[in-house]
């Protein structure tokens, strides 16, 4: 499909509600780590390279290592190692003037005098903007937290104080209820951003745009002309280097309850009154608390054995590095949802997310209730070509949106055949999609917390899937593993969308 851009619409890098030009200091914690690396340096780098934060923005690196001599010359080297093309002039004059806005700290997370020293540098500094990021293990949240406030640095009455929290938000609904209160003792909600990469992407974004600035989808977005809802999570890889971390969380905590619920409500909420961040978290909240108890029978776990991945031979998950090799840990979980609202009542919505699976996908697939066939009775020699529409949005890859329709194929006869109508991010805009860290940096530097979970949202939603994980703990599988890396996950999975009389939709 083509896609034209209106000649008077200009796609600016920086508006003067993006754009920040003010001091402040950006302090990650787990900094050696690989989040820090590969995607918070590039993400702030391309900020400032779209001149969408300025100079005044100091990087303070901070781990246990005495990194102090390497950690910039790392950054910078991983920076250019990830460019493809030839640095020009102007991009090494980049470069090095980023380089100059990366510092390092070495310290431990559970000393309290660390953080006095902490606090002293950052006032050398002479900025009192501080957005803490917490790219560590869940272990150490309460100890940093907890320490921030003892010095006096979550404090906001001469600048402001922001962290923002790394998922996984707890393990369940009580370590998140209490992780919540911890912070809250010495944050205020509003400087709190438990940051969810999924809200970053472009494709996420546009869900809302998408139903609601275009009346021909959003007038049948409802149980009177959608059959069903499907949302997939789908990857090739296996835990790579994640064995002691995957272990103990499983598909459920890593993709389910955060990113798949996050695509859940923008897909399904009521419109809000506007864009601003408390308006668009009522509506997300209100739908997800109208998700009726999870029923066991239609949920469905699995773990992936010995396979194919691209003519290569893969292990099974019981034989990965830092694995139990008797573990019960799920790489598959499938299972269907309701909403009990006027809307929604009635529509299944089916969620299902692995690793090891045939292709990497993560997309949400709307299905339209058949019209009526009698009067194309006879006029085709299978009724069965008519399918249904089919409203596909990519999330990743190959970003985009397309739509399934029926058409008649030329000739003398009303035969009908799908047809496809595609629009490509890539395509239509002629732009390299963002990693997703870019826009929740930028939003958490200005305050505005739209893309980022509320304490009440994290609650609701282990509220909602922590009696799977306890159904899970208190009867072990008997099957495990139970679908073959490469495939398209357990059988029984069929069954569970089959029994309507439905099919999975995979890329």
């Amino acid at each position: 499909m083509e896609i034209h851009i209106e000649p008077n619409i200009k796609i600016d890098a920086c508006s003067s509600e993006s754009c920040t030009t003010m001091d402040v200091t950006i302090v990650i914690f787990g900094a050696s780590g690989d989040l820090t690396k590969r995607k918070l340096i590039p993400a702030l780098y391309h900020l400032y390279c779209e001149n969408l934060i300025s100079d005044n923005i100091t990087i303070l690196g901070v781990a246990r290592r005495d990194l102090s001599e390497t950690f910039t010359k790392d950054m910078i080297a991983s920076l250019r190692a990830s460019i493809t093309h030839e640095i020009a002039e102007e991009e090494e004059e980049s470069l090095n003037a980023f380089s100059g806005m990366i510092q390092y700290q070495a310290m431990n997370f559970d000393d309290a005098d660390a953080y006095r020293e902490l606090k002293r540098i950052l006032q050398e500094m002479r900025s009192v903007n501080y957005l803490f990021y917490l790219a560590v293990a869940p272990s150490y949240f309460s100890s940093i937290i907890s320490n921030l406030g003892a010095v006096g640095l979550a404090e906001d009455s001469n600048g402001f104080s922001r962290i923002i929290i790394e998922k996984p938000f707890g393990h369940d609904l009580q370590s998140a209820v209490l992780l919540n209160q911890e912070v809250n003792r010495i944050f205020d909600e509003k400087q709190v951003f438990r940051i969810d990469h999924y809200l970053g992407k472009e494709t996420v974004q546009n869900i809302l745009v998408f139903r609601f600035a275009n009346s021909i989808f959003e007038s049948v977005w409802n149980r009177n002309h959608i059959d069903n809802i499907q949302i997939l999570v789908a990857e090739t890889i296996g835990i790579e280097s994640r064995g002691e971390f995957y272990d103990k969380a499983g598909v459920l905590r890593d993709v389910m309850q955060n990113h798949m619920m996050e695509l859940l409500s923008y897909v399904t909420m009521e419109p809000p009154g506007s864009f601003e961040a408390n308006a668009v978290r009522i509506e997300k909240l209100k739908i997800l608390r109208a998700i009726k108890p999870i029923n066991m029978d239609y949920v469905v776990r699995g773990q992936y054995a010995l396979g194919q991945m691209e003519g290569n031979q893969v292990l099974g998950y019981r034989e990965e590095d830092r694995v139990n090799p008797e573990s019960n840990t799920e790489t598959y979980a499938a299972m269907e949802l309701e909403i009990e609202n006027w809307r929604w009542a009635g529509v299944p919505i089916y969620i299902r997310a692995g690793k090891r699976l045939m292709k990497h996908a993560t997309e949400i697939a709307i299905q339209f209730k058949e019209p009526p066939l009698l009067m194309f009775k006879g006029s085709s020699d299978d009724i069965k070509q008519i399918l249904p529409n089919l409203l596909i949005i990519r999330i990743q890859p190959d970003e985009g949106i397309s739509l399934r329709f029926g058409a008649k194929i030329p000739g003398p006869h009303n035969n009908v055949t799908p047809v496809i109508m595609d629009f490509q991010y890539e395509n239509a805009f002629q732009v390299e999609m963002p990693n997703g860290y870019e826009r929740l940096l930028l939003d958490a530097i200005n305050g505005d917390q739209t893309l980022f979970a509320h304490r009440d949202s994290v609650e609701t939603t282990w509220r909602l899937f922590t009696p799977v994980l306890e159904a899970w703990a208190s009867q072990k599988p008997i099957d495990f593993p139970n679908y073959r890396s490469g495939s398209w996950g357990p059988k029984v999975a069929d069954s569970l969308i089959g029994r309507d009389g439905r099919k999975w939709n995979n890329p």
